[in-house]
């Protein structure tokens, strides 16, 4: 089962609505459903919320230092990294699409390689949710970017399935989220 629950994002009101956020917004979807607050974790340079038995994880860090706040909790709450679930955003998947995977490398993601530096495996959980093709070069000015006013409503549907998914391999574990929510997506044209 998943005991923490990490979003990847950057910290601040200029980056909260662009592309690189979207696992933030997918825990501050999340907590607002749950009627849940955020807490400061100056300890950890982190804020952080409680859904049921799991830690939901907002690390204060920028994106490429994610790890060692993620790290840092793991290893005061006894979490191993298999039960650690990274939220991220891929832009090598189509807008809106779900991706779990119980494991792997970055594929490229800085937040994801930081995570997996410190905690000393890639088997390390993740939901990679679809932020739209990115260009050939300039990818770093694309994932900072606001998401488009078209784009916005197939987002908004993301998130709400994403939140889904995180609820769902916390209570029923990764592959059961796995078989669901991949499963959804592969059928969806």
């Amino acid at each position: 089962m998943i005991r923490l629950v990490a979003g990847l994002g950057n910290p601040g009101t200029e980056y909260a609505h662009t592309r690189h956020n979207i696992g933030f917004m997918v825990l501050d979807f999340l907590a607002h459903q749950a009627g849940l607050a955020w807490d400061k974790a100056r300890k950890w340079d982190a804020a952080t919320a409680r859904i049921g038995d799991a830690l939901l994880v907002k690390p204060g860090s920028y994106m490429n230092r994610s790890g060692h706040p993620i790290h840092g909790l793991a290893q005061f709450y006894k979490v191993p990294a298999e039960q650690v679930l990274v939220v991220l955003d891929d832009f090598s998947l189509p807008l809106g699409r779900l991706r779990i995977r119980q494991g792997g490398g970055p594929g490229g993601h800085n937040g994801l390689e930081s995570v997996i530096v410190e905690l000393g495996t890639e088997d390390v959980p993740r939901l990679r949710i679809g932020i739209g093709p990115g260009p050939a070069t300039g990818s770093s000015d694309y994932v900072l970017s606001n998401f488009l006013e078209e784009e916005k409503p197939q987002v908004k549907s993301a998130i709400q399935r994403a939140a889904d998914a995180v609820k769902c391999a916390i209570d029923k574990g990764v592959v059961s989220a796995m078989n669901t929510f991949n499963k959804i997506e592969e059928e969806t044209p």
